[in-house]
């Protein structure tokens, strides 16, 4: 099998936002890296009614009508503080003891950090030790208020020419009812 890297890929991402169990919008682009390293991406589709790249609105758990972009939004800056883990917080974690490691039926290992970056939080880390690769993430946290618990689930997949990235990831607001899931396929060499 020929060797694919991402930098010289294209591939489709494929985003659904799902309200209250229906799904409300399903958009498609086709992305690729720009020449600054950037994920560059062209609107598909987009399945809700509107025009691409729109987000309903929904509301919030008051009842009153809240911005469902600008809570996404909010939960996304939120979710980028733990991926990429940083190197100086793991480290703390570990010095305080705040870190476990399990293995798991099938090899993979999960590194688990308790409080990585609020009180109640866990950021864990999937790890196949034989294939020294990265399986996944999964974080556990909240936006503003306890109650308002987000859990962000990342499956890692590796491309033939051993670039990983991410195949699909998940996120769920509960308090909210809201569940967005972004699936990244049908990688192949970018066509110029």
């Amino acid at each position: 099998m020929t060797a694919v890297r991402v930098a010289a890929c294209e591939w489709i991402e494929t985003t659904v936002i799902i309200l209250k169990g229906a799904e409300k919008s399903r958009k498609q682009n086709r992305c690729y890296l720009g020449a600054d390293g950037k994920i560059q991406k062209v609107a598909l589709t987009a399945h809700d009614g509107s025009s691409p790249g729109t987000i309903p609105r929904a509301p919030g758990p008051a009842g009153n009508k809240t911005d469902l972009k600008e809570y996404l939004d909010r939960a996304a800056t939120l979710i980028h503080q733990y991926i990429p883990p940083n190197p100086r917080k793991v480290q703390a974690a570990k010095n305080a003891g705040r870190v476990a490691i399990s293995p798991q039926s099938g090899g993979g290992v999960d590194v688990t950090i308790s409080e990585y970056l609020k009180v109640d939080d866990v950021l864990t880390i999937t790890l196949d030790p034989t294939a020294r690769t990265l399986l996944g993430f999964n974080i556990a946290t909240h936006v503003e208020e306890p109650a308002d618990v987000v859990l962000l689930s990342v499956q890692m997949n590796t491309l033939p020419g051993g670039d990983l990235y991410a195949a699909r990831t998940t996120l769920r607001a509960e308090a909210r009812k809201i569940h967005v899931v972004i699936t990244n396929t049908g990688h192949r060499p970018r066509a110029l």
